[in-house]
């Protein structure tokens, strides 16, 4: 049973106080840890801007403080997950109280954009790469235009005259020694090392990837599973209380079957909960 979830029982009625009280002051300590902070970031078109960013890592810090003091609580480390643009930091506990299960869950969502530092050397990158994407066109071209009769007359003067289009398909295909040994005369010809070119090109790449910054957006609201799952913005701090019976979970039961020993405990787990994401 999550609690939060209406009940004529006291008891859950007290517990679901609790959880209010518990997810009003985790989101107050959200939206404290998630205060942002203004970077000057530059665009892809080489407009240095600024954007809105917090630190992720105090979230994770965060959590991490949580688990450390759940003493008793079988616990899951603080995980990161990432998907294309949606990041979640979530961690996750339960503990057993008598023949019931008390998990909680405690997760934040927030979208990553990425952007470049405001560095000259992303914009020399960028124009190198022009340069290249430019040579490589007009030769490549030429080489289309120029390699067919380039290839034809190699194989004359090796001595292949009289064959047809698919004899010539046959021997520059499936002789690679062959095929690599024309593309480098046609370079050779041309005056282009392709090969380098392309070494050159992904050595850019890679340093303008090095160049890259990530941003963090988030809105400080409380969130449920479901917009967890579809990707929303926001934080979530959820409990539930299950009752188990033969090693199955089971969310509906009799909470007056309850032993007064049992509900004190889970009380004061709720309690020290609390105390620990207020400290």
């Amino acid at each position: 049973m999550r609690l939060g979830t209406r009940s004529p029982n006291e008891f859950m009625q007290l517990l679901n106080s609790k959880n209010e009280e518990i997810q009003s002051t985790f989101l107050n300590k959200i939206k404290d840890l998630t205060d942002t902070v203004s970077v000057k970031v530059m665009m892809g078109d080489s407009t240095v801007t600024e954007q809105k960013t917090f630190d992720p890592k105090k979230i994770s810090d965060f959590f991490q403080k949580i688990n450390q003091n759940l003493d008793g609580w079988s616990i899951q480390d603080v995980s990161i997950s990432n998907n294309e643009d949606i990041r979640r930091i979530f961690a996750k506990f339960e503990i057993m109280e008598g023949n019931y299960l008390v998990s909680g869950h405690v997760s934040i969502q927030f979208h990553v954009l990425l952007y470049y530092k405001p560095d000259q050397r992303v914009i020399d990158c960028q124009k190198e790469l022009a340069e290249i994407v430019d040579l490589t066109k007009n030769q490549e071209q030429q080489l289309s235009d120029n390699s067919d009769e380039f290839v034809l007359q190699k194989l004359k003067d090796m001595g292949y005259k009289d064959f047809d289009h698919q004899k010539l398909f046959e021997i520059f295909y499936e002789n690679d020694e062959f095929r690599e040994k024309i593309f480098a005369e046609i370079e050779k010809t041309e005056g282009v090392d392709f090969q380098k070119l392309s070494e050159t090109k992904t050595k850019l790449f890679n340093e303008l990837d090095s160049l890259l910054v990530e941003t963090y957006q988030i809105t400080p609201v409380l969130i449920d599973d479901s917009k967890l799952v579809t990707g929303e913005e926001g934080c979530l701090c959820t409990f539930d209380l299950e009752f188990i019976k033969d090693n199955n979970r089971e969310g509906l039961f009799d909470a007056k079957k309850m032993s007064d020993k049992v509900k004190e405990n889970i009380i004061q787990k709720l309690d020290n909960f609390h105390q620990i994401i207020k400290s």
